[in-house]
């Protein structure tokens, strides 16, 4: 790998809409923020760690339905693994077709 080029890192990123859905269907709900404010201000927080550390950040806009399809798909319960497993590759299909 080119040494200029940053590691990519996939950030799921929650509208305040979908929040809330996403924390009812999810099976680790209980180590989830209670409310999206609370979401937002650690997200935001770890944002600010990861690119402090050289990484390139990239926000994957979460839909709570096609994560429930995603999953479901896949066979896989609906968790944190689950959840940064879909917005890598909303990542690389992203990727592909900039490329």
């Amino acid at each position: 790998m080119d040494p200029k080029q940053k590691m990519v890192v996939a950030f799921a990123w929650y509208r305040p809409q979908q929040w809330q859905r996403v924390r009812d269907i999810s099976s680790d709900a209980d180590d989830l923020e209670e409310n999206y404010e609370a979401w937002l201000r650690l997200a935001e927080s770890k944002l600010i760690e990861l690119r402090a550390a050289g990484l390139r950040v990239e926000k994957i806009d979460v839909n709570s339905e096609e994560l429930v399809l995603w999953c479901n798909e896949r066979g896989l319960e609906l968790n944190a693994q689950a959840r940064s497993r879909y917005a890598a590759e909303k990542l690389r299909d992203l990727d592909a077709n900039n490329a």
